[in-house]
């Protein structure tokens, strides 16, 4: 039982760490141009140098809400970590973390949305660019979304034994 909270806890602690690099790091979409690769994210673009993000008015509102949906799963993936940790230490046996499996269900259903979002208004247009591609930061965030949906299923059924 031991390895089993242990191999929970080494998979929780890598999908935030996997949270934070893929809402922060700008290679969300790439493409090559003339001047070599150009790779956006949520917050940047970045050819050379990295310049803020030129949005249209119609597809700000979505850049806004994955921006917000990521940060949001981020603090519920952390706070289900802190969760699962007074949890282990004040649960008594045979009892089961309701709440750290609900709070990483939330976390999973945040990056559910964000990614959804932004497949649908910003996949393949990565401005000035030939062959746009999908960067490492969006199989990053699907990656978390599959381990925080496992992760949040297991909590849900996990006991102490």
């Amino acid at each position: 039982m031991l390895v089993l909270l242990a191999g929970i806890f080494v998979v929780h602690i890598a999908t935030v760490i996997m949270l934070f690099v893929s809402t922060i790091a700008n290679v969300w979409m790439v493409g090559s141009s003339n001047f070599g690769t150009i790779s956006k994210g949520l917050w940047l673009l970045c050819n050379r140098t990295c310049t803020q993000l030129p949005v249209s008015s119609q597809d700000e509102a979505s850049l806004k809400a994955v921006q917000a949906f990521m940060i949001l799963s981020i603090i519920f993936s952390v706070v289900a970590l802190v969760l699962f940790i007074i949890q282990l230490f004040t649960l008594e046996k045979g009892k089961r973390f309701y709440m750290t499996g609900a709070v990483m269900l939330v976390c999973w259903m945040c990056i559910l949305i964000a990614v959804s979002i932004y497949t649908a208004r910003f996949t393949g247009s990565v401005a000035f660019s030939t062959n746009p591609h999908h960067g490492y930061c969006f199989i990053l965030a699907w990656i978390c979304f599959c381990f925080s949906f496992i992760i949040g299923i297991l909590y849900l059924v996990l006991r102490k034994k």
